[in-house]
């Protein structure tokens, strides 16, 4: 007896997260160790990431300017006469494919997401969204073949251009790549909504269509803005279909029709063939740097944009 309230006297004397520590089994501080240690190893790769591009791009600016190389739209490394390292161009051409991409992608994937959630049942459900989500294993140089033997002599043929390869085709395919991701998170984030919402909203009189576009999917709006900022960052980093589908000219694209090359194709063309410890060179991990910023601001965005709309349903 003396015993037993010798030792509750010593847990109250604890702080509470010892005494949670000290209560655990061995094999559960084991797993929570691994699960901690891979979160700092995540962290600590995605900061030498950063590291890397920042000190290897810092290099190239020794010989060019920064301003040249954020406002000028001429990429030309290779002029006799003088070298151009502006990257207005392939910032410009990343931003239309993407934004062309989602602009296809969001009222689809969301429609799609929405029917899977709210009108079919459920063995149609579960034959569609296994199939939607199987786009997703689709490599990214198979979308590119038909970018260049499907998509592309489509594009010529009705818009009357000499081929297919713009910006265009490749926002059709990077909407095709982005599209699982859209369906499947908006399509769970619209089940997540309570059914008591959907219930009260009948109850009142309201159809399913008005109860959707009201209720359910005001309600999912921050799962499903996750899942498009998700998809805008997947089609900002794709590589080999925009290389293949877009048509690489340099130049300042005026709209979807115009040949683009984008920052990732400029990279994947010109960092495997170029002499190491040149101003090329480093100019490309540069490039690889401000397309790593752009990035990170899509997300840092996406995250200040959900908690504020949190905040107000709280």
């Amino acid at each position: 007896m003396n015993g037993a309230m010798f030792a509750s006297e010593g847990k109250k004397s604890l702080s509470p997260s010892m005494v949670g520590i000290l209560g655990k089994r061995p094999g559960e501080r084991c797993i929570e160790l691994l699960l901690a240690a891979s979160a700092y190893i995540s962290i600590l790769v995605l900061a030498g990431i950063f590291a890397l591009l920042l000190w290897q791009g810092s290099k190239a600016f020794s010989e060019i300017s920064l301003w040249e190389f954020l406002t000028s739209a001429r990429w030309d490394p290779t002029s006799p006469e003088k070298a151009g390292y502006g990257i207005l161009s392939m910032v410009f051409s990343t931003f239309l494919v993407s934004l062309g991409a989602m602009l296809i992608t969001v009222p689809i994937g969301v429609g799609v997401a929405a029917y899977l959630s709210e009108f079919a049942g459920f063995r149609l459900r579960e034959t569609l969204k296994p199939a939607i989500e199987i786009l997703a294993s689709v490599p990214s140089v198979v979308a590119g073949f038909l970018g260049v033997a499907v998509i592309g002599p489509w594009i010529a043929d009705t818009f009357g251009l000499p081929n297919g390869l713009n910006a265009l085709n490749g926002a059709i395919l990077l909407s095709v790549m982005c599209l699982p991701t859209v369906v499947s998170l908006s399509e769970d984030a619209l089940r997540a909504v309570p059914q008591e919402y959907r219930q009260g909203s009948l109850a009142l009189g309201a159809n399913k269509w008005e109860t959707l576009v009201r209720v359910t999917l005001p309600s999912a709006a921050p799962g499903i803005l996750a899942a498009v900022m998700l998809a805008l960052g997947r089609a900002i980093g794709e590589t080999m279909t925009v290389l293949m589908a877009c048509g690489n000219a340099p130049a300042f694209p005026t709209d979807f029709l115009s040949a683009v090359r984008t920052m990732t194709a400029t990279i994947a063309i010109e960092l495997g063939e170029v002499p190491q410890g040149t101003t090329h060179f480093y100019a490309l991990f540069a490039v690889g740097f401000s397309l790593f910023c752009l990035s990170f601001m899509v997300n840092y965005a996406a995250d200040l944009v959900l908690n504020r709309v949190r905040g107000k349903r709280r």
